[in-house]
């Protein structure tokens, strides 16, 4: 018999560069590795790629991983719960130390290896074995301890549900979740497993709380499929230009939004890097299947020769998805709306925001610079078909109520979120210090047996 122990290495009292360890004895996992986007943005001059792990760990752009050198354990795997940034941009500068195998699903699997390969900068060797598993499987780790992936939803594919089993009873991660019925690709979360696992005994949950303060039930994809529906298909002048942004990783909306433009008789051009890079991944492993009326730019050459072709051919023979629903800088929206493209908004052109606003001071300066120029220029700005992918205090109620953990680790948020989560525990039983326990980057927590 040995003892379970929490370790939170990131994104606890924080969003981004999330990273959690589970040590059972003498052996330990790893699950998640990912970057604080905000922290690398500040440093406006900084280069992902050319910087050092201490560097990028002075930053607070990734996990302060030194509390692994008084772990007095094996790390026997890497496990990667989806392929948001947030969860996996970390992997190139700190994976190689653990030399123990990367276990992700096939899309963040094969998100991570092209990452690994990017042409904007060196190719990087990993030495770690790289395994692809769906959900639904298991895997046997060093040791006593087995990997199961849940199959779950979320706002990128193939999302799983990670689960440390051990002898004493079985850790599961939840982060980032939601409980989608409806999902536009894919199934519905396996409620069957989860209660499964409930019967068998969870001895803790970490468990995301990113939106545990909304009194809601997030709503399905579904419902931002049809609010694209709507502001799409309910265009009055057809002959002026669409452009949609949205997450670049959201494959679900983009499927959506492809529909449509179809039904428009419109082309689509997917334009920017980030849209490159995973509308391809999800095609390369089968989750995506692109129509011959779609294209898809990546480098700023080619786009500016493809917005000349547009302009030339008339806007309203085509739609454009582009990144910079945050109103980036350099992304291409942006770029667009400062007239440094061939494109040139008119008068009535339609900008669809299918994207929240990230809530930062950064991302909210730089949206409504974005706006203002759009509206000087005559853009019309509809704002809205989005829903999100986080779960909200209905979803939590119903993840607690199927595991019921022993155990209860709020993460993937700020000390307030994290005690929003912490609240709806109590509520329901749960005592906090006693079985909910709100940490820190750096603390340990080892439970009872």
């Amino acid at each position: 018999m040995a003892d379970i122990e929490v370790i939170p290495v990131g994104g606890y009292n924080e969003f981004g560069r999330n990273m959690t360890v589970v040590r059972y004895g003498d052996k330990a996992v790893i699950i998640d590795m990912g970057i604080n986007l905000d922290r690398i943005l500040i440093h406006e001059d900084a280069v992902f790629e050319s910087l050092s792990p201490n560097d990028l760990q002075d930053m607070g752009a990734i996990p302060d991983d030194s509390v692994m050198g008084d772990v007095d354990a094996e790390v026997v795997a890497i496990v990667l719960s989806h392929g948001h940034l947030d969860h996996i941009g970390a992997v190139e500068k700190l994976a190689a130390k653990y030399g123990c195998p990367i276990i992700g699903t096939p899309f963040t699997m094969k998100l991570v290896e092209n990452s690994l390969n990017d042409d904007f900068g060196p190719d990087i060797d990993l030495p770690n074995e790289m395994v692809a598993m769906n959900t639904g499987g298991r895997r046997q780790l060093k040791g006593p301890l087995e990997l199961e992936f849940v199959h779950m939803t979320h706002s990128i594919v193939q999302t799983a549900m990670p689960v440390i089993h051990t002898p004493e009873g079985a850790v599961v991660y939840a982060c980032d979740f939601k409980m989608d019925n409806f999902p536009v690709i894919g199934s519905k979360p396996d409620y069957e497993r989860l209660e499964e696992l409930g019967m068998e005994g969870v001895r803790a949950l970490v468990c995301e709380s990113t939106n545990a303060h909304e009194e809601t039930k997030t709503p399905s994809e579904t419902i931002a499929r049809d609010l694209l529906k709507d502001h799409m298909l309910g265009l009055r002048d057809e002959r002026s230009g669409l452009v949609i942004t949205t997450f670049s990783s959201h494959t679900q909306r983009l499927k959506s939004i492809i529909e449509f433009a179809d039904e428009l008789d419109r082309k689509v051009m997917l334009m920017g890097r980030s849209l490159h890079n995973y509308t391809t991944t999800a095609e390369e492993v089968g989750l995506l299947n692109l129509p011959d009326n779609v294209e898809v730019w990546k480098y700023g050459r080619e786009i500016n020769k493809q917005l000349k072709r547009v302009m030339n051919e008339g806007k309203e023979d085509y739609l454009l998805c582009v990144t910079g629903h945050q109103g980036e800088e350099n992304a291409l929206l942006t770029r667009m709306a400062k007239d440094e493209t061939p494109w040139t908004f008119e008068q009535d052109d339609q900008v669809i925001f299918s994207a929240r606003t990230i809530p930062n001071p950064s991302n909210e300066a730089q949206r409504y610079r974005l706006e203002e120029r759009l509206k000087m220029k005559g853009a019309r700005i509809i704002k809205g078909a989005h829903v999100s992918g986080h779960a909200s205090r209905e979803d939590h109620r119903e993840l607690f109520s199927m595991l019921e953990p022993d155990h209860i680790f709020p993460a993937h948020g700020d000390i307030e979120h994290q005690s929003q989560l912490a609240d709806l525990a109590e509520h329901h039983g749960w005592r906090l210090g006693e079985e909910v326990h709100i940490m820190r980057n750096g603390q340990r927590k080892t439970l009872p047996r």
